[in-house]
């Protein structure tokens, strides 16, 4: 890199040969982004040609990394022969070091943010951050490169910032906060790391999921505990405002830390677990989801519930299926009075074991179950071991197999009857006890 500083710099443009000279970086530039554009673009080609062929990880990762590499490694090249040219010619280049020391930065930044893009795919503030982490070492590159990155870091280090009885300084706080960034960085893909292994222990599925959350949450903490020390924060000086903080957040963070605690418990317990089929005041249908602060249930005609962990904690839950997923349904069928009752439920039976969801056993039992006004009350029970798929279909279709079969051995279901009688006026002069005119 070449010792130029920024009042020198400014002399420099303005010669004759400087601006040759930046004719020259910039035709190297043009020659280095087509000869990318071009390379890229016949990869692409390669790749469609032979039916996207798979690709180990390694080989997959070291083209895309190529990809990113062949603009500043193709300008860097040209600028590196162009450097030479004019050392021949006895014109010494001065921006040309510059414009070399950018593309090595470009590439620098490239393998970084291709790197944690690799390392934090599902991660949706690397998106966010990346223009900020691409700017932060631009910035510092250039200034270094300039040679007026000491000026900077001793305005910044003069800075200073009271908190307290601590006096820091804005280079410590810049600092503090690139340590506390990259130990984020590094906590979370540990804690991935760990999870992963963890998701493929055969321990239970909810067990794994507390475990790789306190894990996060416990790397997280360490990282920042060793973190800020190292750049000269007293966390001493933080207990009584962090003290204070906890008793305000715990007041009004109540409801949202109530929701916490009782998902971990749900968690740890097991008494919900992901596929139950449940039901939680008028809210029925399929857990799909346990997070550390609602639970997501899914009903059988496709509606999701939010539910908070307080109150799964705190009211009744139905569970059909806690320690046994067999549940029973029960069918009422009413029959006339006149009708051969033994063989209606032999009926009922019969047309239960027609359709697969229904267990054999426990067996489908027919069961008279009481005289109604209109005909005898008969119920039949099955039992099921999939109550996720729901009933009103398998019992739509049992149903309309009794229907059948009623019909064809003459049986009736009757229609609700009622005796009416008429009475007319009664004849005043009639004694109380005569009855003759009605």
């Amino acid at each position: 890199m070449n010792n130029l500083s920024f009042d020198a710099l400014m002399a420099v443009l303005a010669l004759d040969s400087t601006r040759l000279e930046l004719g020259v970086i910039a035709a190297c530039l043009v020659l280095a982004g087509l000869f990318a554009h071009h390379m890229i673009g016949r990869q692409r080609a390669d790749m469609l040609a032979n039916g996207n062929e798979v690709l180990s990880n390694a080989a997959r990762l070291g083209r895309a990394g190529l990809q990113r590499l062949m603009f500043p490694l193709a300008g860097i090249l040209l600028l590196a022969l162009a450097r030479g040219a004019f050392a021949l010619l006895h014109q010494p280049p001065v921006l040309m070091h510059l414009v070399i020391a950018m593309l090595v930065a470009m590439g620098v930044i490239r393998l970084i943010v291709y790197a944690l893009r690799q390392v934090f795919a599902p991660a949706g503030w690397l998106s966010t951050f990346e223009v900020l982490i691409v700017l932060a070492i631009w910035s510092a590159w250039v200034m270094h490169a300039l040679e007026i990155l000491p000026e900077v870091i001793d305005w910044l280090d003069s800075q200073k910032i009271t908190l307290g009885k601590q006096k820091l300084t804005m280079w410590t706080l810049l600092q503090g906060g690139a340590w506390v960034l990259m130990t984020l960085i590094a906590s979370v893909w540990l804690s991935g790391s760990v999870e992963r292994k963890l998701m493929r222990a055969p321990i239970d599925s909810n067990l794994r999921i507390v475990l790789a959350r306190v894990a996060k949450v416990a790397l997280v903490l360490l990282g920042l505990i060793i973190t800020l020390p190292l750049v000269g924060i007293d966390l001493t000086a933080l207990s009584v405002f962090g003290g204070a903080l906890g008793v305000g957040l715990g007041f009004g963070l109540q409801k949202i830390m109530a929701n916490y605690v009782s998902g971990f418990i749900l968690l740890l317990d097991r008494s919900i677990r992901i596929g139950d089929l449940i039901s939680v005041g008028a809210d029925r249908g399929q857990v799909t989801q346990i997070t550390t602060r609602y639970t997501v249930v899914r009903s059988l005609s496709g509606v999701e519930s939010i539910i908070p962990n307080e109150l799964l904690i705190s009211s009744v839950v139905q569970n059909e299926g806690l320690s046994d997923r067999q549940v029973r349904i029960g069918i009422a069928v009413q029959v006339s009075y006149s009708d051969d009752v033994p063989a209606a439920l032999a009926i009922l039976q019969d047309a239960a074991l027609t359709q697969e969801r229904v267990l054999k056993t426990p067996a489908p039992a027919a069961f008279l179950h009481s005289f109604g006004d209109s005909g005898i009350n008969l119920e039949l029970g099955i039992w099921i071991a999939d109550p996720e798929g729901g009933a009103l279909g398998l019992r739509s279709a049992i149903q309309l197999e009794i229907l059948e079969r009623f019909r064809a051995a003459g049986i009736e279901i009757p229609f609700p009857q009622r005796e009416l009688r008429i009475m007319r006026d009664r004849n005043p002069s009639a004694p109380p006890g005569d009855v003759t005119n009605t």
